[in-house]
């Protein structure tokens, strides 16, 4: 029979029976919307989570911090505790190491300290952080009222809305505007030995005026510092040349080495997000922990596919009670057309012939019904991003998108909707073709 003679039958017979065809493609297009609906969920806050990672233009960057000294059983139960490896300090001769690896760019420490401010008389406790220049094109940025800062010297100030609101009304009155930082500067003391190595630290309160300069959401370091959230902002090079006291210098004087500077991380920043693999690799044979977005970009990527294949699983169900509707459609559907399928038998046609005519019928409902489910699963997305985003605007939040239907889902819904619906049809096209003629046309 040729192909062109079983699409017309195939036709015909969908017409006849149009209501249950028409249940059963809708039984499939719900099915196939569902699966559509939560794929495109997983897929959306994947992207989301990935855009979010991207905007804070850190791929380049490597987080490097001492090894934690934690003993593990092995330490604890060796003979010899004196022969283990110690913990390598994160100092200035391992920042000079760090700076000479290949396609290292810059290394800059994480300067954070908590202090007191003081603007138009008033006094505020906050933290402040140190910016490196690189770190203008952090997401973080993106939205700042004002400027970045004019030059890496520049005595100038960025400040958290948080702080700005406590300093002006309205917020971006604070702009222009001069504030006091009173900080504690660190100082190292003669040595009283004569040995050239200093004895110790002392402390001498210090002021610095600055002015603001923009205003800004969010920590543009992320909180990871050993005292929070910082609400102050100042050039690194800045930070460095304060000298403030922070909590590795109490930890550089219990290990009786006030004269070597150590550090609690290092930010290696790299030529490009390419060159990061190596230089992390690099970086932990040299003794130290090393960190980067990509890490946690490639677990994020794990646990969103796990997260896909759950929702898959249940939204492959819908499609797989939508198949029994198939199976039961053209079993219905030999009972009401054995005559023609032994006519069919007389007239010469091969079982393959029957049983191509039953998976033309199954398919074409698989594919209108893959379309369709499509559609109403882009629509059940739309539908979602619009909720999420009333909710969001009443909170004062900016528009997301948590959704979204790319084309490689549309062709795989499609697709598997046909597999599933060819499948569905196995059954009874395989009890049409073993029909006998002779019974078939006996039929009343």
């Amino acid at each position: 029979m040729k192909g062109r003679d079983l699409a017309e039958l195939a036709a015909r017979n969908l017409r006849e029976a149009v209501l249950r065809n028409s249940l059963t493609t809708l039984g499939i297009a719900v099915g196939v919307a569902s699966l559509v609906a939560m794929l495109s969920l997983g897929v959306g806050l994947q992207n989301l989570a990935s855009d979010r990672l991207s905007r804070t233009g850190l791929f380049d960057a490597i987080f490097v911090t001492p090894k934690p000294n934690t003993p593990s059983f092995r330490r604890l139960e060796s003979p010899n505790p004196a022969a283990l490896t110690p913990v390598r300090p994160l100092d200035n001769d391992g920042r000079h190491q760090l700076e000479a690896l290949p396609d290292v760019i810059a290394v800059y420490p994480e300067i954070r300290f908590p202090t007191e401010i003081h603007y138009a008389g008033n006094p505020y406790a906050t933290v402040v952080a140190g910016v490196a220049p690189s770190d203008r094109n952090d997401g973080a940025f993106d939205q700042m009222k004002g400027s970045f800062f004019s030059g890496p010297s520049a005595d100038e100030a960025i400040v958290q809305i948080e702080l700005a609101r406590q300093l002006s009304t309205p917020p971006e009155a604070a702009i222009g505007k001069d504030v006091v930082l009173r900080y504690a500067e660190r100082q190292a003391l003669p040595a009283e030995s004569g040995g050239g190595k200093s004895d110790g630290y002392s402390i001498v309160p210090r002021e610095e005026r600055l002015r603001i300069v923009g205003i800004i959401e969010t920590d543009p370091a992320g909180g990871f510092g050993a005292f929070g959230r910082a609400r102050l902002f100042i050039p690194l090079k800045v930070a460095e040349t304060l000298r403030a006291a922070q909590t590795n210098d109490l930890r550089d004087l219990l290990r009786d080495t006030p004269s070597k500077r150590t550090y609690d991380s290092l930010t290696v920043r790299v030529s490009g997000a390419s060159k990061v693999k190596d230089a992390e690799d690099a970086i932990k044979n040299m003794g130290f922990a090393a960190y980067s977005l990509l890490d946690a970009s490639n677990g994020l990527n794990l646990v969103f596919r796990v997260f896909d294949m759950f929702l898959a699983i249940f939204g492959s169900l819908a499609l797989v009670v939508a198949s029994l509707g198939i199976v039961n459609t053209l079993v219905m559907a030999i009972l009401e057309r054995r005559r023609e399928i032994g006519i069919l038998k007389a007239l010469g046609a091969a079982d393959r012939d029957v049983k191509m005519l039953f998976f033309v019928e199954a398919g074409a409902m698989g594919l209108v019904g893959g379309v369709l489910g499509v559609l109403i699963g882009w629509l059940i997305g739309r539908a979602i991003n619009f909720g999420t985003n009333v909710y969001l605007a009443r909170q004062a939040l900016p528009a997301i998108s948590v959704t979204a239907v790319p084309w490689w889902m549309v062709g795989l819904a499609i697709t598997f909707s046909i597999l599933v619906s060819l499948v569905a049809g196995m059954y009874p096209a395989s009890r049409a073709a073993r029909l006998n003629p002779v019974h078939a046309l006996r039929y009343e």
